[in-house]
């Protein structure tokens, strides 16, 4: 298909291509967009002279499916799609989801558990030596020992489960061209053991020990959960590009598990450079036949500004995968591609959002990240921020001003997230007024997570009054101006620190906020993360100190049914929770009550009683039903029976009559059948 990369040979053919130099195998399906990871490593590769072919969620149960590209000249490239492949499947109570948003269709099912290893083990069953490289968010948090959520338990590096030769972690643009080149020139993939942003194997224990800091070994990890809170937090603390230190995690057989400091932050430059390159900016047409793929609808209509978060979240894997250190984008490039969705034929006026993993922050926290890297002992904006933090919308308020009068445009929204902690801090409130002016539609949807400040000390967000500042001057700026707009925050549940009396504080919270949640989000523990540490070890890996976890399932129900204790179906949880907490002082009809104090064994007893009375009323009907069809299939046999008897009465007659002229013996005859004809009519 002209434009797109090749997907099969058909392509590669009508592209004069004879041999691929690197084969892309992605969990997802092909969309050649700048927001799937797949598609921008792709047209980097491209953009410096190399051929990729994609092969998009091949069938993992059939060998031969791995070969539709051939063998590539340099290898395969493999990841397990945007999201890990297990989030992708399953909610956080492990229940299979019904949807997968990166299928055509949104067909669940078309990629394995544990893609990234699944992928690497079918090639390796068809081509025995092929260097294969691993990378996107699946490896790069499962790039060393890790707690796995799913299996509940502490699994080896991926790159070992998985077989591949090397993984690219984080941003891959610089490490997959360093990588790329180093094969070209004919440099085994073995001897690859010097570019940062990746990790690699060795049994080599000068070459993994060189300016290396040891980890805890696996089995170390394995088996005691201090070790592995330990090993945890020293590679959290090297993260940044500029501080952070190799390191090195052993395992049995004399092997180790190295991994490079990460690859450095791509210049302004470099990224309008990665964003202008040749996307066609949808899904395969292959796909259209399936109703396309339901994760490019968000996006199509939606602008990358940066990436990078120095929020610090606890909960969040951006700091293992994208970092610390903000990269953004010119305006210049951005407007160039609000301009390609303004000629779009179904493009309606609507920008969806403009932004990152945070949307306001567009320029590293404070001038000294760019050259000495984020601190490895504090948070730029947590419990408080940081007296070199720069607070500052001014660039990010420009942009959107410029968006807002490109021709074609009506509105320009910002749905990846305001930090409100953030925006409080600076001082003019300039960006605040525009917000909510031009940018907000009614609703604006923020993260305090939770208002305890117990929690939230756990959770790296700020504390609580920070929230209400800024709910109080979101109020009074949307006053100010005669708007009507609302707050909608995100809320979670059974995060690390959280108990019934935290849970309970927070529904005490909504109660005077009179705010009633329609979604709650459970804490999910996903791969390296400060919360998931928590979550695993009961540790504070910071601290080392103790921390409550909710791990049982009922405790984890009640503390999501007291966020919405509105609920009725919630009742029974909510007042199990209240009696568990000792705060029964929140059961009654008083207006501070989170739930009536009603006889609810009665009720109960009620409700039993009113579904038997429906029961029996179903049951009588029912019977009342079948007794009438009885009856009306009866009177039709009846009359069946009389309308037969009376034909044969008439047919015997006349036999009678008959015989009278024949003789006797048919008189006879005609008499016996007359007699058992009426015996059975009796």
């Amino acid at each position: 298909m002209s434009g797109f990369l090749p997907i099969c040979r058909e392509d590669m053919d009508a592209q004069g291509i004879r041999q691929l130099d690197f084969v892309y195998v992605t969990g997802d399906a092909y969309v050649d967009h700048p927001s799937f990871g797949h598609a921008v490593i792709s047209r980097v590769l491209q953009a410096h002279g190399y051929k990729v072919g994609i092969l998009a969620q091949p069938d993992w149960k059939d060998p031969g499916s791995i070969s539709a590209l051939g063998e590539p000249r340099l290898g395969f490239l493999v990841t397990a799609g945007n999201m890990d492949s297990m989030v992708n499947h399953y909610s956080v109570s492990k229940k299979r989801r019904s949807m997968d948003a990166y299928t055509p269709g949104g067909i669940m099912g078309k990629r394995p558990d544990y893609a990234t290893v699944v992928y690497c083990k079918l090639i390796r069953s068809v081509y025995k030596q092929i260097p294969i490289i691993i990378g996107g968010i699946e490896a790069s948090l499962r790039r060393l020992g890790h707690y796995d959520y799913w299996a509940d338990k502490v699994k080896r590096s991926v790159l070992l489960d998985s077989g591949a030769d090397l993984l690219s972690y984080g941003m891959g643009e610089k490490s997959i061209v360093e990588i790329a080149d180093a094969l070209d020139a004919g440099i085994h993939v073995s001897d690859i053991s010097f570019v940062n942003g990746t990790v690699f194997r060795t049994k080599d224990y000068e070459l993994a020990s060189e300016d290396a800091l040891q980890l805890p070994s696996f089995d170390q990890i394995r088996m005691d959960k201090r070790q592995y809170a330990k090993s945890f937090y020293m590679q959290y603390c090297n993260t940044d590009p500029f501080s952070g230190k190799r390191l090195y995690e052993t395992y049995k057989g004399g092997l180790y598990v190295v991994q490079n400091p990460p690859a450095e932050p791509l210049s302004q430059m470099e990224m309008d450079d990665v964003y202008e390159l040749p996307y066609m900016r949808t899904y395969h047409p292959s796909y259209e036949a399936a109703g396309g793929v339901p994760a490019i609808r968000e996006i199509r209509f939606s602008l990358v500004s940066s990436r990078g978060c120095f929020g610090g979240c606890n909960f969040c894997a951006l700091t293992f995968h994208q970092g610390r250190i903000i990269q953004s984008r010119s305006h210049a490039s951005i407007l160039k591609e609000a301009e390609i969705l303004t000629h779009e034929p179904d493009f309606k006026g609507y920008i969806h959002d403009v932004g990152g993993p945070t949307a306001n922050f567009r320029h590293p926290a404070c001038d000294k990240q760019l050259i000495k890297g984020a601190c490895t002992n504090r948070q730029c904006l947590f419990p408080s921020p940081c007296k070199n933090l720069k607070a500052d919308h001014r660039d990010y308020m420009e942009l959107l001003r410029k968006l807002r009068s490109l021709q074609g445009v009506k509105k320009v929204f910002i749905r990846s997230g305001i930090r409100f902690d953030y925006l409080i801090y600076d001082k003019d409130q300039r960006f605040l007024r525009e917000l909510c002016e031009h940018h907000v539609s009614g609703q604006l949807k923020i993260a305090p997570e939770h208002i305890s400040d117990t929690v939230l000390q756990k959770m790296g967000k700020p504390p609580v009054e920070v929230y209400k500042k800024f709910v109080h001057a979101y109020e009074n700026m949307n006053a100010k101006i005669g708007k009507e707009q609302y707050l909608v925050p995100y809320l979670m549940s059974s995060h690390p620190g959280s108990g019934l009396k935290e849970a309970v504080e927070l529904a005490e919270f909504l109660r005077d906020m009179g705010y009633t949640p329609q979604q709650v989000q459970d804490f999910y523990p996903t791969p390296s993360t400060i919360s998931t540490c928590m979550y695993y070890t009961g540790l504070d890996p910071r601290t080392m100190e103790p921390v409550f976890v909710s791990v049982n399932p009922h405790e984890k129900a009640m503390q999501r049914a007291l966020i919405q204790y509105r609920n009725p179906k919630n009742y029974d949880l909510v007042r199990e929770a209240l009696v568990k907490a000792g705060r029964t002082d929140l059961i009654g009809d008083d207006k501070k009550c989170l739930i009536g104090a009603r006889n609810y064994a009665k009720l109960r007893e009620e409700q039993r009683n009113k579904d038997k009375r429906k029961q029996k009323a179903g049951s009588i009907n029912k019977n009342e039903r079948k007794r009438k069809e009885e009856q009306v299939i009866k009177g039709k046999r009846k009359h069946q029976e009389k309308q037969a008897s009376k034909g044969k009465r008439k047919h015997q007659e006349k036999q009678v009559s008959k015989g009278k002229h024949k003789g006797s013996g048919a008189t006879i005859k005609a008499g016996q059948a007359y007699e058992t004809n009426g015996n059975r009519g009796k």
